[in-house]
């Protein structure tokens, strides 16, 4: 069976090709209303449907937004994924999604593929952006947006949102040394990554707040991996030493809930033998043994400035606003920390 095509539309209906491409995109010129319904009628009968990736092409407006996670099976990129998309639905956008898994090649390739389909705008999740990266996103002229997301670098036109990683890590520790704690670890902190990264910011945070109380923090930074599983093995190690911390400040809640399974399987009890706070506040934490006290970012607030700032196409409005949105947190107490059930 042959392709229906706007010519028989327009055969079908009595009119032009022109005026059906005016129904159909509704514009740019007015259709007298009885011609308007001959043309969807005509639309119905035959089954035709717009080649609305061409349309958009030759509009130069696709109506995709590209965003590239590092992994969108780690909750808490899931759910700022997922955000990101309903802002995007409400403005009549699709969103491509890509995983970078944190590789350089493929976090590349998703960023050239995406300028290529001529995106409304993109949005980057990136740990850190290669050279390659920059050069692909500074090379583009098509007019797209490229914000950042989550995490920030040094060297960009671009704008990035992010969270206020080192206040959130501040206020989790402080919360801990109220409860009483002179031992606070930071689980799942480095002290390689780059000085933009969300993780060097919990790090600074942890740091800081120790050292406003007077306490040290040698021997008190572990890194590990970012999903539970894994870094619930090096947890296990953390805590089965003889000279384990009484509370411990994870930097992810994904790790948390790791380290909430090793305490377990050792005997320790949550929060009598071992107070825990994590930091992003996902779905998870609500129903974690025992529930997890942890830092909220505005996620959704977050996403609705990421898209807005990607879709903007007033220069000015661009230029003159500043190139870091940085949005506060605040302290979301259950049991894991010592407090009693709210």
């Amino acid at each position: 069976m042959s392709k229906v095509t706007r010519n028989d539309v327009a055969r079908l209906a009595g009119t032009s090709t022109a005026v059906v491409s005016y129904v159909i995109n509704n514009g740019p010129r007015p259709v007298a209303p009885m011609t308007r319904e001959r043309v969807l009628a005509a639309i119905a009968e035959l089954g035709y449907r717009p080649n609305s990736v061409a349309q958009a092409m030759a509009r130069r407006r696709t109506n995709l937004i590209g965003i590239v996670v590092p992994d969108a099976r780690q909750p808490f990129f899931a759910g700022l994924a997922h955000a990101v998309e309903q802002v995007a639905a409400e403005k009549g956008k699709l969103l491509l999604i890509g995983n970078s898994d944190y590789a350089d090649d493929r976090e590349n390739h998703y960023i050239r593929a995406f300028l290529g389909m001529q995106v409304d705008g993109l949005i980057l999740i990136s740990q850190n952006p290669s050279a390659q990266a920059m050069a692909d996103m500074s090379a583009i002229d098509s007019g797209t947006r490229v914000v950042m997301l989550h995490h920030r670098i040094e060297l960009t036109d671009n704008v990035a949102v992010v969270t206020d990683d080192a206040g959130g890590a501040r206020l989790a520790v402080s919360h801990l040394l109220g409860h009483g704690h002179h031992r606070v670890a930071c689980f799942g902190g480095s002290n390689t990554r780059g000085p933009y990264d969300p993780v060097t910011g919990r790090v600074a945070g942890w740091s800081e707040a120790m050292a406003a109380a007077g306490l040290p923090v040698d021997g008190l930074l572990t890194e590990a991996p970012f999903d539970r599983v894994n870094a619930y093995g090096v947890a296990r190690r953390l805590l089965g030493r003889p000279d384990r911390p009484s509370a411990v400040f994870c930097v992810t809640d994904d790790q948390a809930i790791g380290l909430l399974r090793a305490a377990a399987e050792l005997g320790l009890r949550v929060p009598q033998d071992l107070a825990v706070v994590g930091f992003d506040d996902i779905a998870e934490a609500t129903i974690a043994d025992p529930p997890l006290t942890t830092v909220a970012s505005a996620q959704g607030a977050m996403a609705r400035a990421a898209v807005d700032l990607a879709l903007e196409t007033d220069p000015h409005a661009w230029e003159s606003g500043p190139r870091v949105r940085e949005f506060p947190v605040q302290l979301v107490v259950r049991r894991s920390c010592g407090c009693a059930p709210v």
